[in-house]
């Protein structure tokens, strides 16, 4: 899992509530367990004109010059903005995927699917939580200013306008922990390996008749 630390972006606003996850990578695309090769088909009904398959060469599609993704301006950006309940939903981790994949780094919203919240943070994904105000500024500020970056800082837990406004977002020390070292479930445990063997080689001596073969 990639670590999280300090990502300056370009913002992308999706003015859309109640985006759930079937939005975010329709449910054909699931077939895989991979978690590379999503970005392509993230936002899949509403990017593109046609119905989307996977293995189906996105190059030649025809896109929606209405959606917000496949507006210039908003290309290559690392933060997306969106509206209440983002994330709603089934449970499928493949959502946090595409939006990674794509090259989101973090998403900003009122509020989140209780599920996609946690996901995100097991995929690197930094979902950030604002009140309706602050998000309704963040997106009058983007849609009336071309090329609009935001600053979010993990370690100081803020989010920074260019025009110098910084607002402060909660994290709980063990996500920020997770976000800062890149470590997800499995790094979390392997990253006490040593104690992990120690215990299995004590284990080893108190009761070795279940580790013997049988024949």
């Amino acid at each position: 899992m990639r670590a999280f630390t300090v990502l300056k972006g370009l913002v992308c606003p999706l003015d859309r509530a109640n985006v759930d996850t079937d939005a975010i990578i329709p449910k054909q695309f699931l077939k895989s367990i991979h978690r590379s090769g999503f970005g392509p088909n993230l936002f899949d009904e509403w990017r593109y004109l046609d119905h989307g398959e996977p293995g189906k060469n996105n190059d030649n599609r025809p896109k929606n010059p209405d959606f917000v993704l496949n507006r210039p301006r908003y290309q290559n950006a690392s933060i997306l903005l969106a509206r209440e309940n983002f994330g709603c939903g089934s449970s499928r981790e493949h959502a946090p995927w595409a939006l990674d994949n794509y090259g989101f780094r973090a998403v900003i919203a009122p509020s989140f699917a209780d599920i996609f919240f946690g996901n995100c943070y097991k995929n690197g994904l930094l979902p950030i939580v604002f009140p309706e105000n602050v998000v309704d500024q963040l997106f009058r500020e983007t849609e009336a200013q071309e090329g609009y970056q935001l600053l979010i800082d993990l370690p100081a837990q803020t989010v920074t306008t260019p025009g110098g406004e910084s607002f402060v977002f909660d994290v709980t020390e063990h996500r920020k922990h997770c976000l800062l070292n890149g470590l997800d479930e499995i790094g979390l445990t392997l990253a006490h390996g040593d104690e992990i063997r120690a215990y299995e080689a004590q284990y080893k001596k108190q009761a070795p008749w279940l580790f013997q073969k049988v024949s």
